[in-house]
C-alpha cells in the first residue's frame, strides 16, 4: 500500500491557489494543545509544538514496536495547523500585539487513530519525555464545514494582504464570516520557517462562512 501524504491526497484542503475559494471541510481528527501568547516568544507555544510532534511520531513509529495498531498504514505526518482567536473582535483585520492571541495548535491524526490508540501513545510519550506536561494534549474531532480559504505566500506578518482578499470574496459572493466558539480563523503551515526563506513561506488561511 502506498504511503499516504494528506497534502497530496486532499489537495483541495491543503493546496489552494493564491485566490480565495470555497471549500467544505469534513470532520477531521486532531491532536491539539491550547494556550495563549505570542508564538514567536512564549515557552507555552514551544512546548505545545514539542507535544504535538512527540505524539505524532510516537504513533507513526509504533510500527517499529511490539504494539501494533489495527488498520495502521504508512503516512507522512501532516503539517502543523493552528486556530487563532481573541477575547473580543478586533477593530482591525491585522493584530500587531501577538501576545493577545489565544491559539489551538494541532496536527491531523490518521484515520486508524482511535481514542484508545491515542491514550497509549500519550503514556509512551510521558515515559519518553517526563519533562513535558502530557495533560495538555487533547484528542479532538473538528468539523469546519463551509469555509473560504487561500494560499498565502510570504511572511506571516504580511497575511493581511490575503485576508483582505478573503473578505472581498465573502462580500462579493453574498456570504458572511461565521466565527464563533467552534469555528475560528484557521492556518495551515506548509513550510518549515527554520529552512525556508520568509518570502517563500506557504500558509493556508481559512475562514468559516455561512
Amino acid at each position: 500500500m502506498k504511503k499516504i501524504d494528506y497534502k497530496k491526497e486532499y489537495r483541495e484542503l491543503y493546496l489552494p491557489k493564491q485566490e480565495p475559494m470555497l471549500v467544505n471541510v469534513p470532520k477531521i481528527t486532531y491532536v491539539t494543545v491550547c494556550g495563549k501568547g505570542d508564538p514567536n516568544t512564549c515557552e507555552e507555544y514551544k512546548e505545545a509544538i514539542e507535544l504535538l510532534y512527540g505524539i505524532s511520531y510516537t504513533i507513526k513509529m509504533s510500527k517499529m514496536t511490539d504494539d501494533k495498531i489495527d488498520g495502521y498504514f504508512e503516512y507522512v505526518v501532516p503539517p502543523l495547523e493552528g486556530l487563532w482567536w481573541l477575547d473580543k473582535k478586533p477593530e482591525d483585520l491585522f493584530i500587531s500585539d501577538k501576545s493577545k492571541f489565544y491559539w489551538k495548535a494541532m496536527i491531523r491524526l490518521p484515520e486508524f487513530v482511535t481514542i484508545d490508540v491515542f491514550e497509549i501513545a500519550k503514556n509512551k510519550l510521558k515515559v519518553k519525555k517526563p519533562n513535558l506536561d502530557i495533560n495538555k494534549i487533547n484528542y479532538e474531532e473538528i468539523e469546519e464545514g463551509k469555509c473560504v480559504q487561500i494560499m498565502h505566500i510570504g511572511s506571516y506578518d504580511s497575511e493581511i494582504t490575503s485576508i483582505k482578499k478573503i473578505y472581498d470574496f465573502i462580500d462579493e459572493n453574498g456570504l458572511e464570516i461565521d466565527i464563533n466558539d467552534c469555528r475560528l480563523h484557521h492556518e495551515i503551515y506548509l513550510s518549515d520557517p527554520r529552512k525556508t526563506k520568509v518570502e517563500n513561506l506557504k500558509t493556508v488561511i481559512r475562514y468559516p462562512v455561512k
